[in-house]
């Protein structure tokens, strides 16, 4: 079968056997002007800060393909599975910055 111009053959990746998995539910997205830096965090109740897990560098152009393959990837998702909601306040920034309870 001929490959589309436009598709690239990606090869495949190595598992390590001792690969660890990591759970991450934030995440803090800094740059500068050569690269982009995400840093992966677990946050669970009853913990003071959350827990860096993994932080990945990547070059300005990366972060683009990878934005652009995430945006690709949850519009099949959704188109499968139904939209996915984002709980609370209307805008992701309200949902972010708020006071915390007492």
């Amino acid at each position: 079968m001929a490959q589309n111009s436009s598709e690239r053959k990606i090869p495949a990746l190595e598992l390590p056997q001792d690969l660890e998995a990591n759970y991450a539910n934030l995440a803090r997205i800094t740059h500068s002007p050569s690269e982009f830096v995400f840093d992966f965090a677990q946050m669970l109740p009853g913990m003071k800060a959350p827990r860096l897990m993994s932080r990945i560098l990547l070059s300005p152009l990366s972060a683009k393909l990878i934005f652009k393959a995430l945006g690709d990837n949850l519009a099949k998702f959704e188109a499968s599975y139904g939209e996915i909601t984002i709980p609370g306040s209307s805008s992701l920034a309200d949902s972010l910055f708020q006071p915390p309870k007492e």
